[in-house]
């Protein structure tokens, strides 16, 4: 094989995600190259938990005493006692609070703790000094349905002194709002008046201030939803899920949008809001299984106090948010910038490896950060059902991409150590892209309208703290991949971490960079055009096929003139289970298998050689943006069988000749994050 074709293969691994861009960088020869890892700088301290206290976290908050006050999902308030556990002591439990329904949000305000259950914000007070709440009053109720999906969060206190709920739509095979205000944030002042600020939310997890007051909330996949996001929230506005628009004709309503205003035409949602007045697109997109799959807590990095009582200590990024994902167990980092009144920026993964799902932050008083966690069934890949954690950054610098600020013909981009010169001036340390996802009813969205976005010149900053990019290609309303693997810092550190992820909504004003002789870029050909060369995808909608016909039969053969020998059919439960945990075959028989997903998230049904579930499960996880369009199904030796990826309510039938070998065959979901929970074994058994 010539070198050519070499490369032609690794730059193809590269682009599926099969083969990262840092692995690639590091295979030349470059032995001076110092590489960091995220626990050189942040550490995970485990906060112990009583075996008879089921810690399943929905809310935090600090009281003055330094001690933290927990609610539950089984509608427990717990107050901990020593959270840092200093000089080597235990933390202290106390139930302060009980019998309240699914509690997922705990606020301490002017002195007293809220918190939001299903169907109410509830003031909780100890009136005789007893160390637990005897006054549960209700400030302000809402109905429901009765639909599990009818969660609520909050409060958060806005910078006018108001509670902020955000309140989930239900879920009935698409997301709906069976009763009222569902799908919107409200807005509750201290006596218990109401207003209506937003609706177009879906799942709306978490949500925040930053450090200039402006609210965000986090999104998750779902209908209308391509992949997670975070948004800033304007009154009036409408975040695109037209759940909660049957109540926008309301008294006291702020939107303007009814129902029949709605385009369902699969275009991207930054084109469909030129057309419909009031549509907010994200501030800030997360791609889908790359930076999380269940987008939830957003924790302020402020130096002003706004939303909580204690200021972070988390490395040099002062004015940036943290944002949680419940169901890959990590924590990622935006900053935002506001370009002509619109918000936008840029989102890098910041610490992964924690014990269960993330779903609430908080600052503590020495500047570290406390973690919340609950699987509530849905499996993390923390892999534990529940959890309470602590990172702790230990004053050293890592060498990181701080900002990345739009200009006006392309990218400047900030880091926290001097840059090294050669390797910032060279083009093939850099990889740009764009692409974006479709607006539809449909659950999720591929990938699609990838393109390759080409450096026209490079230009440092005298102090080697800044590099500015003359970029080609870029386009308004698109997520711009920005990959950084052969950068080196002065004393030759690889960046922690080499890529990030930039919503660009808007071009600033100002000057442009003027392109020289000394900063002319010469065109360089990267991993998307070298894609065009090896059948796959560069700039256009299509695909890449995952594996060959036989692995997903989905016609019976011909030559089955007697049809199947075993028809199977298998489906989906609640918290993430097949509905089946065996399915028995004889050796070599044919198969007939249908796979239904009644499920209200995505699923596939992946057959497995023995030992090999976990590998395989781990390999989906590295599929990066096609993932979904390869049905997040590796190109495996590993994978025998599989279906497609399936939307709630879709089936999927594929035909198959059962192994000769008996023996037990472990299938599993996929779909990143799922496998470790949603399995069974095909039990072959001899003829």
């Amino acid at each position: 094989m010539t070198t050519n074709k070499y490369l032609k293969i690794a730059f193809a691994l590269l682009f599926t995600g099969l083969l990262s861009p840092a692995l690639f960088a590091q295979d030349k020869k470059d032995t001076g190259t110092l590489t960091q890892k995220e626990d050189d700088f942040y550490s995970i301290k485990t906060i112990q938990i009583p075996e008879d206290v089921i810690l399943e976290v929905g809310g935090m908050t600090f009281l003055p005493n330094d001690q933290l006050a927990v609610c539950t999902r089984h509608g427990e308030v717990w107050i901990i006692s020593n959270p840092y556990m200093k000089n080597g002591q235990p933390p202290k439990y106390r139930l302060f609070a009980q019998g309240l329904h699914e509690a997922l949000g705990l606020n301490y305000i002017n002195g007293d703790l809220y918190l939001t259950q299903r169907s109410e914000l509830t003031r909780l007070r100890d009136l005789d000094g007893d160390g637990v709440a005897d006054e549960y009053k209700t400030i302000y109720s809402w109905p429901l349905s009765g639909n599990y999906h009818e969660y609520a969060y909050g409060p958060v206190l806005d910078k006018d002194g108001n509670m902020a709920v955000n309140l989930n739509l239900a879920w009935v095979g698409h997301g709906e709002s069976l009763s009222k205000w569902h799908g919107w944030t409200i807005k509750i002042t201290a006596d218990g008046k109401m207003k209506p600020f937003v609706t177009g939310l879906r799942s709306p997890a978490g949500f925040a201030l930053n450090d200039k007051g402006d609210m965000f909330y986090a999104e998750n996949q779902g209908d209308w939803v391509g992949s997670g996001s975070i948004t800033e929230m304007e009154e009036g506005d409408f975040m695109g899920n037209p759940g909660g628009l049957v109540w926008a004709a309301e008294p006291g309503s702020p939107v303007k949008l009814r129902v029949k205003d709605m385009i369902d035409d699969s275009e991207p949602k930054y084109e469909v809001a030129k057309r419909i007045p009031g549509l907010k697109t994200p501030s800030v997109w997360f791609p889908h299984t790359i930076l999380g799959v269940s987008t939830s807590g957003i924790l302020n990095y402020e130096d002003k106090g706004i939303s909580t009582p204690y200021q972070g200590k988390m490395g040099p990024f002062t004015g940036q948010l943290f944002v949680g994902d419940q169901g890959q167990s990590k924590i990622m980092r935006v900053y935002l910038e506001k370009i002509k009144g619109v918000y936008q920026g840029m989102v890098w993964p910041f610490r992964e490896g924690f014990s269960s799902g993330i779903l609430r932050m908080n600052w503590g008083s020495d500047g570290s950060m406390f973690v919340g966690m609950t699987s509530r069934g849905w499996s993390s890949t923390g892999g534990g059902l529940y959890g309470l954690q602590r990172l702790e950054w230990n004053g050293k610098t890592p060498f990181e991409m701080k900002t990345v600020q739009a200009r006006p013909d392309g990218f400047e981009i900030e880091f926290t150590e001097a840059v090294d010169d050669k390797t910032a001036k060279d083009p093939s340390s850099w990889a740009l892209s764009s692409f974006t996802y479709q607006y539809h009813h449909e659950y999720g969205s591929p990938v699609i309208n990838i393109g390759s976005c080409p450096l026209k010149a490079i230009e440092v900053s005298p102090d080697h703290m800044k590099v500015r990019l003359v970029v080609d290609s870029m386009r308004l309303g698109y997520i711009h991949e920005i990959r950084a693997p052969g950068i080196r810092s002065t004393n030759r550190y690889a960046l922690l971490h080499n890529y990030g992820y930039y919503t660009l909504n808007n071009f600033p004003d100002g000057d442009k960079l003027a392109i020289t002789a000394a900063n002319k870029v010469t065109p360089v050909m990267h991993h998307h055009d070298m894609m065009n060369m090896t059948g796959g995808v560069a700039g256009g909608k299509g695909s890449i096929k995952a594996v060959s016909g036989v692995k997903h039969l989905t016609k019976q053969p011909a030559d089955w003139t007697s049809g199947p020998d075993r028809t199977l059919v298998i489906g989906t439960k609640p918290g993430l289970k097949f509905d089946q945990e065996t399915l028995t075959v004889k050796a070599g028989a044919k198969v007939k298998l249908t796979f239904k997903n009644s499920d209200d998230m995505l699923h596939n049904f992946v057959i497995t050689r023995p030992g090999t579930a976990d590998k395989v499960g781990q390999l989906a996880v590295t599929l990066g943006l096609n993932g979904e369009k390869m049905s997040f199904v590796p190109s495996s030796q590993d994978v025998l069988f599989h279906t497609r990826l399936l939307h709630p309510k879709e089936s999927d039938t594929i035909y198959f000749i059962a192994p000769d070998k008996p023996g037990q065959y472990v299938y599993i979901c996929s779909y990143p994050g799922h496998y470790m929970v949603m399995r069974g074994v095909l039990k072959v058994v001899a003829k």
